[in-house]
């Protein structure tokens, strides 16, 4: 995939795990892992940082880093900055507190954007719930699909809503959304200049912001039990589960 290029936004503050993309697991910093991951998919990727201590990091281990600016909304707008500097047609956003991630999903994202058409500019993952995984957690995303493919809506909310308690086919079944995303170069910087919407807002989802302005995002459904770190307690749990494996 050479025309395609990985772009993990680090940043060093985090409200709930401050150095997250720093802390260690298993003797290797999270960025790092999230790095390796990416990288045995795609042959560039590029971590985006305004932090010295994380491009640091980045370079020790031989990762190619873009500086940005510190003033950056979110991930997407300090994607944007550096995406603008490059040639690549596909850019994949990977956020930096992955290091579970299967690197083929990647592969499954590019590959929805491109099967989608020139004029779809975004396409995005979507899972079955494992067993265990609660539909009405508001900290795991739902998206519903039409029969093409492409999202209907995302939310926290648990949809669909069965309202006859009937037997669900496996078509109507929840799907929790992933959030990696591959754009088409050219629509970031159209993306970061749209004006924020009000159900991106009630939400607090980036993505809907596309599809209020009528941006189609084709969505991939795939197995996947990989999700963000967000606590140092979650990452304790990750590195556990290192360990049983590796035994």
């Amino acid at each position: 995939m050479r025309d395609v290029v990985v772009i993990i936004p680090a940043r060093f503050a985090s409200t709930r795990f401050p150095g997250k993309p720093l802390a260690v697991i298993a003797g290797k910093p999270m960025i790092q892992w999230v790095h390796e991951r990416a990288k045995s998919a795609v042959s560039r990727v590029i971590v985006a940082t305004d932090d010295a201590r994380i491009a640091d990091a980045v370079r020790g281990f031989g990762g190619e880093v873009a500086m940005t600016r510190a003033d950056h909304a979110n991930g997407t707008s300090r994607l944007a900055e550096v995406a603008a500097t490059l040639h690549e047609d596909v850019i994949v956003n990977l956020q930096g507190d992955e290091p579970g991630l299967e690197p083929a999903l990647i592969g499954s994202a590019v590959a929805a954007l491109r099967a989608a058409g020139r004029t779809v500019p975004i396409a995005t993952l979507a899972s079955p719930f494992a067993p265990g995984e609660d539909p009405a957690d508001p900290n795991l995303v739902k998206v519903v699909l039409d029969r093409r493919g492409r999202a209907l809506y995302f939310t926290r909310s648990h949809i669909p809503f069965d309202r006859d308690r009937a037997q669900r086919e496996a078509s109507a079944a929840p799907l929790r959304h992933i959030g990696l995303y591959a754009y088409r170069r050219r629509f970031l910087q159209t993306f970061v200049e749209l004006e924020s919407t009000p159900l991106e807002r009630t939400e607090q989802l980036e993505q809907l912001r596309a599809l209020e302005h009528g941006y189609p995002i084709a969505v991939a459904v795939v197995e996947s039990h990989s999700h963000g770190i967000d606590t140092p307690e979650q990452l304790k749990a990750f590195e556990q589960a290192l360990r049983r494996g590796s035994s």
